[in-house]
């Protein structure tokens, strides 16, 4: 690992009556400052997203939820700054060193969403000029992972260092932007926000959580080869991890990071019968897909009226199984009858209504006339 000084940065702060607004400026994908540098082109001024929603009604520990909702509407983005920075006034876990940050119209939506009168108009107020500078700005992205600082000074190896050519001074020297420097120009340096706090009731589970990530980094530095085949596996977890502490774990990684495991030992070598594993997961698709009875039953009630007239003249078995069922209910059965390959195509076709059949007594919402004469023959017996 390379040998360098970590850099502290005060960021500047807005100050307006009892709220206190620090912020950076956005250069491009990789590069940020933290003052203006008008002759350097356009700028993206960005709000923490910790002090916006200070002082309001959403609980500390629902903060990365709201963080992630404006996200995905362009509002807000999580930048992950180099490990060489540090924050005075935040206490960030190194390992990952992330922030959220809102644009400007991220902090006018959150304003008139949560602020009092009095602090809106003050937002109003200071803000408006940057609102209209920034009206024609794009979207923010997700994340950025920031890198560079570019009004700093720092070593080469690390930092790409600029200087603003003017004549009689530096440019990126503030001159006092009332939206952006009434009161103090730089942050406080006592730990206001602390993104490594937990609650008392967590401390075990943080402390042993701890425990593990030490004991996780141990094996890896001490027997390398022994987990090789495994890493990928590992960062998956550890990825799954990350979002599920900032309250932003998506669908499709879960999904990933589950089959990842599934794959990663022969869990059912001795017997499917007796496969825990298995039993588990049945027990929890059956609960998912039993839900999901009532949507199913209001879509198959509503294709039967449109059908009223045709009753026996319906679609291929096929065509009605993707119209009225769930796609992971098609998904399982075709698996488990063998019929996902290509080379299963003219069989797939021929056990198509089994497979119809099965999802319409399964669901208990019978749709074909086969369908209804078993029905009917088996409730009688």
């Amino acid at each position: 690992m390379s040998d360098y000084s970590t850099v502290q940065l005060a960021l500047p702060l807005w100050v307006g009556g009892s709220r206190k607004i620090r912020f950076i400026y956005l250069v491009n994908q990789t590069s940020f400052r933290l003052t203006d540098c008008p002759n350097k082109g356009p700028l993206i001024p960005l709000y923490l997203g910790a002090d916006l929603l200070s002082n309001t009604d959403i609980r500390i520990e629902n903060h990365p939820r709201y963080h992630a909702k404006f996200a995905k509407k362009g509002l807000a983005t999580k930048i992950k700054f180099s490990s060489a920075f540090r924050f005075q006034g935040l206490k960030v876990p190194a390992s990952n060193n992330s922030l959220w940050f809102y644009n400007i119209q991220g902090l006018f939506r959150v304003a008139f969403e949560m602020y009092t009168k009095l602090e809106q108009l003050a937002v109003l107020e200071n803000f408006q000029d940057v609102w209209k500078s920034q009206i024609d700005e794009s979207p923010l992205e997700m994340t950025y992972s920031l890198t560079v600082q570019l009004d700093a000074p720092a070593s080469p190896s690390v930092f790409e260092t600029e200087v603003c050519e003017m004549s009689d001074r530096p440019c990126c020297e503030d001159e006092g932007d009332p939206a952006h420097l009434s009161g103090s120009d730089v942050a406080d340096k006592s730990a206001d926000h602390n993104y490594c706090t937990f609650s008392s009731d967590s401390q075990p589970l943080v402390a042993s959580l701890r425990e593990r990530l030490h004991s996780l980094a141990d094996q890896l530095s001490s027997q390398p080869q022994s987990c090789a085949e495994r890493l990928e596996t590992i960062l998956l977890l550890l990825k799954c991890i990350d979002q599920q502490v900032t309250g932003d774990l998506k669908e499709k990684d879960a999904a990933e990071t589950v089959l990842a495991l599934l794959k990663a030992e022969d869990w059912t070598k001795d017997s499917v019968y007796s496969s825990y594993l298995l039993t588990c997961i049945g027990s929890w698709l059956g609960q998912q897909f039993h839900a999901a009875n009532s949507s199913i039953s209001q879509k198959v009630e509503g294709f039967k009226v449109q059908h009223i007239e045709r009753i026996s003249d319906l679609p291929p078995a096929e065509e009605l199984t993707a119209e009225l069922f769930p796609e992971a209910m098609q998904t399982l059965l075709l698996h488990w009858m063998g019929l996902w390959e290509e080379s299963s195509l003219e069989k797939r076709r021929s056990e198509y209504p089994i497979l119809l059949l099965i999802l319409e007594f399964a669901n208990h919402n019978l749709i074909t006339g086969v369908a209804h004469v078993l029905y009917s023959s088996l409730i009688c017996k």
